[in-house]
Parts: structure tokens; C-alpha cells; sequence
């Protein structure tokens, strides 16, 4: 039986067990801001993935409209920070 570091053993754990998606999606409101910048960070309310569908809600039309033509570019930057196939749609409310 080899030895695993902490960081490791819980990796494998996440790899093998179907809690590693919750985790990931959880981990999305803390690198939105540094995905995305400030500015849009302030305005975007809700921000979540569900079933590997990225979901971001903001009331403000002309940054709607700009996300909406944005969407491959962002499934792109979350898959990026978040690793492998996390998100295969996103939807802009």
C-alpha cells in the first residue's frame, strides 16, 4: 500500500465519489469574480451549476445581451478554473 499525501487521498476520494460535481459547483461563486472581473461580478445576483448547466441571473439588460454573446467564451474561462467538463451549457436569465 503506497502513501498519499492528505491533498491526494481526498482528490482520489472526489474522483471516485458523485459529490465531487456539488463541490465544483459550489466553487463557482468564489472564482466568478476573478473569471469574469468586478464589474460584472456586482452585477450578477445568482450564479450556480446544476447538472452541468452554469445558470447566471442579473436584471441588467445591455450586461444580459453582452453575456448572452459571451456564453461559449464563459463555459470555456469555468471549465478552465474548475477543471474538466463541469459545464456544458450555460443559460442567462
Amino acid at each position: 500500500m503506497g502513501e498519499f499525501s492528505m491533498k491526494d487521498a481526498l482528490r482520489q476520494f472526489l474522483n471516485k465519489s458523485k459529490i465531487k460535481g456539488d463541490i465544483q459547483a459550489l466553487q463557482i461563486e468564489e472564482v466568478w469574480e476573478k473569471l469574469m472581473g468586478k464589474t460584472i461580478s456586482k452585477y450578477t445576483h445568482s450564479i450556480k451549476i446544476i447538472h452541468h448547466t452554469l445558470i447566471i441571473t442579473t436584471n441588467v439588460g445591455p450586461l444580459k445581451q453582452e453575456l448572452l454573446y459571451q456564453k461559449v467564451n464563459i463555459m470555456n474561462r469555468v471549465n478552465e478554473a474548475l477543471g474538466e467538463g463541469v459545464v456544458k451549457e450555460v443559460i442567462i436569465k
